[in-house]
């Protein structure tokens, strides 16, 4: 591989107006209000640092909700991978994707909640709508030629904490009753009734046992008889009751790759493959399946969200979810792939049938979108998708080991629909005024009393990331880069740096003295 050379800086337009538009998860017809910027060009540190201040891309549009004014806030959420544990509604859908495959077995149901932000595209329509009235006359391929620099600096804090919570049960008349019939043993409550005549359980008679329980004991029995037969035999010569018997050691439970990667047999009825492929048309193989992944696009649209053909067509396509501001990189401490914008497309049986949009970037895997062939949604593709991404990005960190995050865009808690990305634990929320990162199971209580809130508890804490010295800013005017104190000298107009300043709160300082800000 040729030797690696650091990027160009990112080159950035931003928008001084905030937007108000139709949110897309409570369809509040100008309740959803955001900054946004028109990043040009961008760098995977970049990026890294502006989602870890409540940015988003959507194509090559960046956007942060205003959080204290928006209807619906959007918390930025990250699972961490290396200590997630599938629950068992995902060790289900993992099951069922395998016996899918397996033996051609389709299981009935309802499908689970896709894992990524599926009405996304719903939430910044209306800065799109803004894009196009918006007259951007910088022109790309004229200001590389100019960007020849580059700006060291790289810095990334992590905070990691776990805290758990007890819970004390009240018991009611009706819980102990219901407590009582559900065959659990309760210690703490005696209650003697009798049966009333033809009725109830005959006391004579030894109390009845879940099935379940019946099954685990005679697992238990058999596995004992197999692995220690005399052991068992002396118990039974000492009389001693079937239940005072030593369990036998439970087995290590299985990992989440040995879930996803479970071995088929020769004769499986079904070929599933994941290829990661740049989000490139200079990419062959992203250029050559382009037509097959436009036209599920277009059907996973209609389909789910109801979408007029024409509002999702090539154009649409593509800038959603094609154009990406994000320079590739490929270091030699990173992941192999490299960084960047990428499509993981799930080819079954030689056909597409869903592709996730990720961004790879030094720290995290941020999942941008999700859309599947609605035909297999008995698949429950957006859960599978999602653990497989988190699966991908435990590999990418064997190589590349400060890459330790999923991230899985935004965390709306005020919309149900939204809460399930909670589920993927353990799991952070950023603090939308300190920008750190919190334990999810502190923020829940808070945010069951308001839709919006703090959730850094230190009182006195500030944003340590903030825009501290606005001459060290950078700009790019008239194709050069200068920092903001010379630019400034030569502006008229006072009035302008309210704006750079507001830039430079959001953005942070680390970001607003590497990226380039376009001025016209």
């Amino acid at each position: 591989m040729a030797s690696w050379s650091a990027p160009s800086p990112s080159l950035v337009e931003y928008f001084e107006d905030q937007t108000s538009f139709q949110c897309g998860y409570c369809k509040n017809n100008f309740g959803s209000r955001s900054h946004g910027m028109w990043a040009h060009s961008m760098t995977v540190q970049d990026y890294q640092d502006l989602i870890d201040r409540g940015w988003r891309r959507s194509g090559k549009y960046v956007y942060k909700p205003v959080m204290n004014q928006t209807c619906c806030p959007q918390y930025t959420i990250r699972c961490h991978p290396l200590q997630f544990q599938p629950s068992k509604s995902h060790k289900k859908v993992l099951k069922k994707m395998l016996k899918f495959l397996a033996k051609g077995e389709i299981s009935k149901g309802s499908c689970e909640d896709e894992p990524m932000d599926s009405t996304m595209e719903d939430a910044v329509d209306g800065d799109f709508a803004l894009m196009n009235k918006l007259d951007i006359k910088c022109d790309l391929k004229t200001l590389s030629s100019d960007l020849k620099g580059s700006i060291e600096g790289e810095e990334k804090e992590k905070e990691k904490s776990l805290k758990k919570e007890g819970s004390k049960e009240l018991i009611h008349p009706q819980a102990i009753e219901e407590k009582l019939g559900s065959g659990e043993p309760s210690h703490s409550i005696k209650v003697h009734i009798g049966p009333k005549p033809g009725k109830g359980a005959d006391l004579s008679k030894p109390p009845c046992r879940k099935a379940k329980e019946m099954r685990k004991e005679r697992k238990r029995l058999k596995l004992m008889q197999q692995n220690s037969a005399g052991a068992f035999e002396g118990f039974q010569a000492q009389g001693q009751p079937v239940s005072l018997l030593p369990k036998a050691k439970s087995n290590q439970p299985k990992s989440l790759e040995d879930l996803i990667f479970e071995s088929l047999p020769e004769n499986a009825s079904h070929k599933l493959e994941v290829r990661l492929v740049p989000a490139s048309f200079e990419d062959p193989e992203f250029k050559s399946s382009f037509n097959q992944s436009l036209s599920l696009y277009t059907k996973y649209q209609v389909a789910i969200h109801q979408d007029a053909p024409v509002l999702c067509g090539k154009s649409e396509f593509t800038r959603f979810l094609c154009s990406s501001p994000l320079e590739a990189e490929h270091p030699a401490n990173g992941p192999e792939c490299g960084y960047g914008s990428f499509h993981q497309q799930y080819w079954l049986d030689g056909k597409i049938i869903a592709v996730g949009v990720i961004d790879i970037l030094p720290y995290c895997v941020s999942s941008v979108y999700l859309y599947y062939d609605p035909d297999y949604s008995f698949l429950s593709l957006g859960v599978y998708s999602a653990l497989r991404e988190i699966a991908f990005t435990r590999q990418l960190h064997e190589k590349t080991s400060q890459l330790s995050y999923y991230y899985m865009g935004f965390y709306i808690h005020s919309c149900p629909k939204m809460r399930y990305k909670g589920q993927y634990r353990p799991s952070d929320l950023l603090c939308p005024e300190t920008y750190v990162w919190v334990p999810i199971e502190q923020c829940l209580p808070s945010l069951d009393n308001s839709k919006y809130c703090r959730f850094n508890q230190d009182p006195q804490a500030e944003d340590e990331g903030r825009s501290k010295e606005l001459d060290r800013l950078r700009v790019f005017h008239r194709r050069s880069a200068m920092p903001y104190g010379v630019y400034k000298n030569h502006q008229e107009d006072p009035s302008e740096e309210a704006a750079v300043l507001e830039y430079a709160n959001l953005v942070g300082q680390k970001c607003s003295e590497r990226m380039l800000l376009f001025r016209h």
